[in-house]
């Protein structure tokens, strides 16, 4: 485990950290409320959290993060059902982080990473 002096990268890289996807498909629209949610245990390390992806044109401000009482960040979006979306996390506006419960990943065309993906 890192110590208190580690860099954030550090304590983000070298933990094994839960992030959170609920999914919830009405019946009468052809839609799923999706909800995101970032653990207390990354939460706690970042001031800021958004959710950005294909669903809103990888806008940095479109779907920012509900900061929790226990540190913990979350967020509720609606999503068409039958398509899949490529997303991921930014913390305190320069720290990207995949979701590990994703339902795949495929290459970032920013060279090294992966783009979490979700299937509704």
């Amino acid at each position: 485990m890192p110590g208190p002096g580690a860099s954030f990268d550090d304590r983000i890289f070298q933990r094994e950290l839960k992030m959170t996807i609920r999914k919830k498909y009405l019946k009468t629209r052809p839609i799923c409320k999706v909800t995101f949610k970032i653990p207390a245990e990354t939460g706690n390390l970042a001031k800021t959290a958004s959710l950005v992806g294909e669903f809103n044109n990888w806008s940095f401000i479109a779907n920012p993060m509900k900061r929790l009482k226990n540190g913990a960040f979350s967020t509720t979006i609606e999503l068409e059902k039958g398509k899949g979306y490529q997303f991921r996390y930014l913390l305190d506006g320069h720290k990207w982080d995949n979701e590990v419960e994703a339902d795949k990943f495929v290459p970032s065309p920013y060279g090294g990473s992966e783009n979490s993906v979700i299937i509704v």
